[in-house]
């Protein structure tokens, strides 16, 4: 038999081999890093596709330097960089350096959460992590819940869980109330469960983007009256679009009247949870029966990091299976997987641990606390200004505009074209990035600012940069428009 360079797996024997490694590509990041100019470049899908596909995976380059030199042309090099002030257009935030360092032995040691025989110490972790932020809900004693990949599982899981209250009800009977501007997640999860489309019913918000209680009454009786059962109310703390955050004491009214299983949806305004100043907004939310909130959003967590926070541990039954190779019935060890949706689960929880005991949670609180008045504060500075129209006053940390050429009104259709150009062109540049949404069927742009490094005078630069390019490229658009 062959004898196999072992030297690249990691182990005490290789203990000088794997520091070289890591302080090579180290030294590597850190040298990119300061040449970052910009939040990208603006390579086109094209060039990078074309790039990627002429690597030949069969033949190994097996320098190292050589390796990350590729990976430096076919992605660092023009990767989207969060930390860059100017970047402004996804819920993507720049992470703390604590949650880095938890990387590096979550990676290394490779821990599995499902059993506790993979993973011991970090079971307990994890564990006491979601009682961390059970508390912090308003969540007692009989609260439990599980990490997962991001808010879409947990919102998944969270509709599975109150599937399970309805075992014997007709899919077709069971119905599932959300605002018109609840995550897309929510009808995913309709699919998945085998509920279909029409089980979502809509729910219309009022003039702050929020989830109409009188609307949501009247769907309910609507639904009571056709013989339909409320499977389950989806509130929302954090909308994507507006930051917008659910009347969560009157909508927990409704579910408890109706007997439907009240989620809410905090995967973008769970940071609310620390916020020093502002932890009210989200009064109501210990009513309800589970709870989404993702770490790598307003905790300022690397991908992926989120969990699902239930009131009653005995709801999580919904996601038990039992194998008799990994967690039998008979078991006695805690094991993760009994109330998990995945099995072989990374230990991500270790990036929030660290984060907490090297930061704390009042620290994190205020980087909430400072994008939020960022957005209040950008607003307030340029809400005046006529070539900017604002959908609406921030709620969080978003902030919902479209640029409007100076002169006669243009038609949806060419005002839609000139903003989709406008965002183009910034992403093109590599100078800015915002993103881009319908408010009505409006086409819009949007900031969304999760950077507790970023300034008034960054953002306001991004919104002169959007008034500089509108203002260039209105006239090419008026006239193909002709």
């Amino acid at each position: 038999m062959p004898q196999l360079p072992l030297h690249h797996v990691f182990h005490p024997d290789h203990a000088d081999h794997y520091a070289a490694t890591l302080g090579g590509g180290l030294d590597h990041l850190l040298r990119q890093l300061k040449g970052v100019a910009g939040p990208a470049t603006g390579l086109t899908p094209a060039a990078a596709e074309q790039r990627v596909a002429e690597v030949d995976l069969d033949r190994p380059l097996a320098d190292v330097g050589q390796v990350l030199a590729e990976m430096s042309r076919l992605w660092l090099d023009d990767a989207v960089w969060f930390h860059e002030p100017s970047y402004a257009a996804h819920l993507n935030c720049p992470v703390v350096v604590p949650a880095l360092l938890a990387e590096l032995f979550v990676a290394s040691v490779n821990s599995s959460l499902d059993t506790f025989d993979q993973s011991v110490g970090a079971t307990f972790i994890e564990r006491r992590l979601i009682d961390w932020a059970a508390q912090r809900i308003g969540f007692g004693a009989d609260a439990d819940g599980v990490f997962t990949s991001g808010g879409s599982q947990s919102n998944l899981q969270g509709l599975l869980l109150a599937r399970g209250r309805h075992e014997r009800v007709p899919a077709e009977r069971l119905r599932i109330l959300a605002s018109a501007e609840s995550h897309f997640s929510v009808q995913k999860s309709a699919r998945l469960l085998g509920l279909g489309d029409e089980s979502v019913v809509s729910v219309p918000t009022d003039e702050r983007h929020r989830m109409d209680p009188t609307a949501l009454e009247r769907s309910l009786a609507a639904c009571a009256d056709l013989g339909l059962r409320p499977m389950a109310i989806v509130a929302t703390a954090g909308t994507t679009d507006f930051g917008a955050i659910d009347p969560l004491e009157q909508v927990a009214d409704l579910a408890l009247a109706y007997d439907a299983w009240l989620h809410v949806d905090a995967a973008y305004g769970g940071g609310l949870l620390v916020s020093p100043t502002r932890r009210d907004r989200l009064q109501g939310i210990e009513r309800a029966d589970s709870v989404t909130i993702d770490f790598h959003k307003t905790f300022f967590q690397p991908v992926s990091s989120s969990a699902i926070v239930v009131r009653d541990r005995a709801t999580l039954r919904p996601a038990t299976w039992h194998a008799d190779y990994l967690n039998p019935r008979e078991a006695t060890n805690p094991n993760q997987v009994d109330k998990s949706l995945q099995t072989t689960r990374r230990f991500d929880a270790l990036k929030l641990w660290l984060t907490l005991r090297t930061m704390g949670p009042d620290l994190v609180g205020q980087y909430v606390d400072a994008v939020i008045d960022l957005a209040s504060a950008v607003h307030h500075a340029r809400r005046g200004h006529g070539e900017l129209e604002f959908a609406a006053v921030p709620e969080l940390s978003t902030l919902v505009f479209r640029y409007v050429p100076p002169g006669p009104p243009l038609a949806e259709k060419e005002s839609a074209a000139l903003n989709n150009a406008i965002r183009e062109a910034l992403y093109a540049s590599g100078r800015a990035m915002v993103a881009a949404t319908k408010v009505d069927g409006v086409q819009h742009l949007k900031l969304t600012l999760l950077n507790p490094m970023a300034t008034l005078e960054d953002i306001t630069a991004v919104l002169d940069l959007v008034r500089e390019t509108g203002a260039r490229l209105a006239p090419a658009q008026l006239e193909a428009a002709r």
